[in-house]
C-alpha cells in the first residue's frame, strides 16, 4: 500500500477516563499538532512497556505475535493508522517474507495500538496517513 504518510511519535500515554488516551505527534520540529487515540488501560501499559523496555519473565502477547513472526521468517516493513471513523481508528501493517519460495507481501488490518506496539519492539516508524493527519483536531 502506497498511501502519503507522515511519521509520528507518541508522546505520551496517560490515563483516561475511556482507559488510556495515547497522545500522537508529528516527529517534525515544524510542527506541534498532536492527536489522541483511546485505547483500554491493558494495551495503554503493553505500549509503555514497549516504550520502555524492562526484563520480563514471560513473553507477553505482542512479544509472542513477534516471536511467531521470527520463528517463520516474517518482518514488519511497516504500519500505518489510515483511518477514523466514529472515533475508531483503523490501521494496516505491512509483513514481509522472504525465503527460498520467494517473497510474500501482506498487508493485515490491525487495531492501532497492536501496530504501534510490534513497530516499537521491531523498531519501525509509526506513521499516519495524511489524510487522517489533516482531519484529525490538535489535542
Amino acid at each position: 500500500m502506497l498511501v502519503d504518510s507522515l511519521e509520528v511519535k507518541i508522546r505520551a500515554v496517560l490515563p483516561s477516563p475511556e482507559g488510556c488516551a495515547v497522545f500522537l505527534g508529528a516527529d517534525r520540529s515544524d510542527s506541534k499538532k498532536v492527536f489522541v487515540i483511546y485505547v483500554d488501560p491493558t494495551i495503554g501499559q503493553q505500549l509503555l512497556i514497549a516504550m520502555n523496555p524492562v526484563p520480563k519473565d514471560r513473553p507477553l502477547t505482542h512479544d509472542l505475535m513477534a516471536n511467531v513472526f521470527g520463528g517463520f521468517g516474517i518482518r514488519l516493513e511497516r504500519m500505518i493508522i489510515l483511518d477514523a471513523l466514529g472515533g475508531t481508528f483503523y490501521a494496516r501493517m505491512m509483513l514481509k517474507m522472504e525465503n527460498e519460495l520467494g517473497l510474500k507481501m501482506l498487508e493485515a488490518d490491525s487495531r492501532p495500538s497492536d501496530a504501534m506496539i510490534l513497530a516499537l519492539n521491531a523498531k519501525k516508524p509509526i506513521t499516519v496517513s495524511l489524510s487522517l493527519w489533516n482531519k484529525v483536531e490538535d489535542a
